[in-house]
């Protein structure tokens, strides 16, 4: 089941994050709305909804759980940029992916939104200095301070890790 549930394994990188590790990190961020249009291109509403996983959500369900949370990061990232420490809100991620436009929405509405949203969060991420990656927020759920650095590597991970779902399902369907 955890091969379903994390087909690419979990997020981990410790110590100090190199150029060159971020601008690899940045580039994935950068392709995850090209690549998840990709992942669901050509699927029926059906395949749209069904589950990646036994009792996990709906291809559907992931393509609008990515917005929404590359929609929370963004706004994180911001938050570190122009506030110090920040302690940022967390979301019931569970709770969104139940409401109406999670279940049931086209999917191209979220990827239209991925589209420009990686756009402005990419002219963010370029500009930055590399010393303004080591600014940080505060998780209150988990009481962690959350590098930026780090947090680009999490979300490249995020996307490829929901590509993944998609990707594999489809290949245990044959679609």
């Amino acid at each position: 089941m955890d091969e379903l549930r994390y087909p690419i394994g979990l997020f981990e990188h410790e110590g100090e994050i190199s150029r060159e590790q971020l601008q690899e990190w940045m580039a994935d961020i950068e392709s995850t709305p090209s690549r998840l249009r990709d992942a669901v291109a050509g699927l029926s509403d059906e395949q749209l909804d069904t589950p990646y996983r036994p009792g996990g959500w709906t291809l559907r369900q992931v393509v609008h759980h990515v917005a929404d949370s590359h929609m929370n990061s963004y706004t994180r990232f911001k938050l570190a940029l122009t506030e110090e420490e920040p302690t940022i809100r967390p979301y019931y991620e569970d709770r969104w992916a139940e409401l109406s436009d999670g279940k049931s929405a086209p999917v191209e509405l979220s990827l239209t939104l991925l589209d420009a949203l990686h756009s402005r969060w990419m002219i963010v991420l370029h500009d930055m200095q590399h010393e303004q990656f080591a600014r940080a927020f505060v998780h209150p759920e988990s009481g962690k301070t959350i590098r930026l650095d780090w947090n680009v590597g999490n979300y490249a991970w995020h996307g490829n890790h929901h590509i993944a779902h998609i990707t594999s399902l489809r290949d245990r369907r044959g679609w």
